[in-house]
């Protein structure tokens, strides 16, 4: 059964979704700018489940510039669009602040909730630290497939799930090439973190990880269409699960190829997940082109396993 959704918007500041039925604000997308360190981005903090237990974290003490659910570029010719220090190999991590970048706000071209379906769609510009222009994206978050349930032996009031879907759309602006890298491509082993980032809630550590073919940590670096992350709530007994999934078209490789991304997993010293772009290798995005990436996260009350995972991917196609 799938619930109506509204919206909340505060010029200025944030978009709230709300799930009317259970009046469960679902997510807020937070555009308002915060502090230059941090590289000032749009990210998805709060993000609940229909039980109402928020599975995102925001500027921990080890990371302060993790924030929910954002789309980043740790090593961006030069730049850094993650935040905090940066990966400078045979240094470790350096404060170099005239290295922090940020991904500018420019306007929203939709913004509306009709049914089951709610829509954000939001023009942005990534700049270098000085603020010069780099690229435009075009940006599309939409929260869809909201199903209140008792399956897969969740029993809890407002139990279920409901997907968000992120698309972006980078174009260069400069007259040269941007290459977008991470620190496993600068020479740090297990660091390929950049592009859509998700921090878990500090519960979350030493939770379960899961694909289609494996289990644990040790799915770092490997590819998969998705990848699954399971915790245990603090404050309530129970769990929840996030899966993350590439859509088809991401994968530029041609017909059999392997997916260009790789998994950034970690379940220590916190639960994080990115479908990185440039984990290993840079990708170079050429003057004028544009780099296109569509994602979904599904979010779930429970601890859901391999079978109840791959039926609700079956059940929903892209």
């Amino acid at each position: 059964m799938s619930g109506p959704l509204r919206i909340t918007h505060t010029p200025g500041d944030r978009i709230t979704v709300t799930e009317e039925s259970g009046g469960i604000d679902l997510i807020s997308y937070v555009y308002r700018p915060e502090a230059a360190w941090e590289a000032p981005k749009p990210y998805i903090h709060p993000m609940r489940t229909l039980a109402d237990n928020v599975v995102t974290d925001y500027r921990p003490h080890d990371h302060r510039w993790h924030k929910g659910l954002q789309m980043t570029a740790s090593h961006l010719s030069g730049q850094n669009l993650w935040g905090g220090n940066t990966y400078v190999h045979g240094q470790d991590y350096l404060r170099l602040p005239e290295r922090v970048g940020s991904m500018a706000h420019l306007g929203f071209d939709e913004v509306t909730a009709e049914g089951g379906r709610a829509v954000v769609v939001e023009r942005l510009s990534w700049r270098h630290h000085d603020g010069t222009h780099w690229a435009d994206e075009l940006r599309r978050v939409e929260i869809h497939d909201v199903e209140r349930s008792g399956r897969g032996g969740v029993a809890a009031n407002g139990a279920g799930s409901w997907t968000l879907t992120w698309s972006s759309a980078i174009t260069n602006r400069r007259s040269e090439p941007l290459r977008f890298g991470s620190p496993t491509t600068h020479g740090r082993e297990a660091a390929g973190y950049t592009g859509l980032f998700w921090r878990g809630p500090r519960a979350f550590r030493g939770g379960r990880i899961l694909g289609p073919d494996g289990e644990g940590p040790g799915l770092m670096g490997t590819q998969a269409p998705w990848l699954a992350y399971g915790g245990e709530l603090d404050g309530v007994d129970g769990h929840a699960t996030l899966v993350f999934r590439h859509a088809p078209e991401n994968d530029h490789t041609g017909a059999g190829g392997a997916h260009p991304a790789h998994w950034f997993v970690r379940d220590e010293p916190f639960a994080a997940v990115a479908p990185s772009f440039a984990f290993h290798e840079e990708l170079v995005l050429a003057p004028g082109d544009t780099l296109s990436r569509r994602y979904r996260v599904t979010v779930a009350d429970g601890a859901w396993d391999r079978d109840r995972i791959t039926a609700h991917l079956a059940e929903h196609p892209w």
